[in-house]
């Protein structure tokens, strides 16, 4: 048997509070199933299991906060389930076989988990409200799906916990700082035909452009995805892209999109696009709040020519794009005007220095004026 621990979910973060239990005791659990849901100061965030096997019993009650690394759960491996089942003993083939009565019913009041019931208080949501089944189980999400006017009240110590984890950071990361410039013709180009006759809602943003092209050059440069522990770096191989994401009632949230390197352009800005939805509403998974291999942050069309990042850690580096506009940019030996933005590099002297910073920056713009190969 294993204990499944409550998960470190950032810097930031030294305990949380179990709201959902989402699988009774008894029942199968495969690796990556949502198993419960822990409040932070960053909001509900769901947890998932490691391993496949049988949840044994829960160790904590609802709405008790407990210290990262405290035993939430108890799950007995498919290994340990197996040598516990007894052999089936051997039926006479002439013995009739009579089919199971169906199970009886419990009961047929919908049951409100905690952790929705606080949200709809919050809310200002009756259960009259929703339409709700008989003997269903409603869960927080359930109430955001189908009350979707409905806000929730900001995390009053949001702000706390954000100064919290970028005083560390400044006070242990040694920071250096680099800026480029970068031609985004190429890019806009590249976009504007790739979107041509498409929906809105398929079309590409330039900010995945950006995402994969990150990816792309700490391929490169993997110096700058991973994360310093212990005094040590401990290089990923797998890219997972943090993207600092505003929260509605402020704060932000720099959740992971996982395995960005692998996604396909238009797989990768589904991904960006069902996460920036969930991470609004304060709904997304513990391992893409801890996986985060480096972060890329940017104001988008917020005017800023410039953002310098503050590194996150356990990560080493932090991109960021400030806004594109139309300046005057040398191209074939001619001055004219170019569609332009610039890009800051936020990294760590620990594990790298300036000289290896401008050459990974250049290999970022160098796969931005190589659209098509992304």
């Amino acid at each position: 048997m294993s204990q499944f621990l409550m998960p470190s979910l950032g810097a930031d973060m030294e305990a949380g509070t179990l709201v959902e239990q989402l699988i009774a005791p008894g029942q199968p659990v495969k690796r990556g199933d949502v198993i419960g849901a822990v409040e932070t100061q960053k909001g509900v965030i769901e947890i998932e299991v490691f391993e496949d096997g049988v949840l044994e019993t829960w160790l904590i009650e609802i709405g008790t906060e407990v210290p990262v690394g405290t035993a939430l759960a108890v799950i007995r491996s498919d290994d340990e389930v197996a040598e516990d089942i007894p052999p089936e003993p051997q039926k006479d083939v002439q013995e009739p076989v009579t089919a199971k009565p169906p199970p009886a019913q419990v009961g047929t009041r919908p049951r409100i988990t905690p952790a929705a019931r606080r949200l709809m208080a919050q809310m200002g949501v009756d259960a009259a409200d929703l339409d709700i089944a008989a003997g269903e189980t409603i869960a927080r999400v359930d109430i955001e799906t189908r009350h979707p006017r409905a806000k929730p009240k900001p995390q009053a110590d949001m702000r706390t916990a954000i100064a919290a984890a970028m005083s560390r950071s400044k006070r242990e990361i040694p920071h250096y700082y680099l800026s480029h410039t970068v031609d985004l013709t190429a890019a806009d180009a590249f976009a504007t035909r790739t979107n041509a006759g498409r929906s809105p809602e398929d079309r590409l943003l330039i900010t995945v452009l950006y995402a994969k092209a990150i990816a792309r050059a700490v391929g490169k440069y993997p110096e700058f995805n991973g994360h310093f522990k212990e005094d040590l770096f401990h290089p990923s191989e797998a890219v997972h892209l943090g993207l600092a994401t505003h929260i509605r009632g402020g704060g932000l949230v720099a959740a992971a999109l996982l395995d960005a390197e692998d996604q396909p352009l238009d797989a990768l800005m589904a991904s960006m696009r069902d996460l920036v939805t969930r991470v609004r509403a304060g709904r997304f998974k513990a391992r893409e709040l801890s996986d985060a291999t480096i972060t890329l942050t940017s104001l988008g069309e917020r005017g800023v020519d410039q953002l310098y990042g503050v590194i996150y850690p356990p990560q080493v580096a932090i991109v960021g794009v400030g806004t594109q506009r139309m300046q005057p940019v040398v191209h074939e030996g001619q001055v004219t005007a170019r569609l332009a933005a610039s890009l800051t590099l936020a990294a760590d002297h620990r594990v790298s220095d300036g000289h290896r910073g401008a050459l990974f920056l250049r290999a970022i713009d160098k796969f931005l004026q190589e659209p098509e190969t992304l």
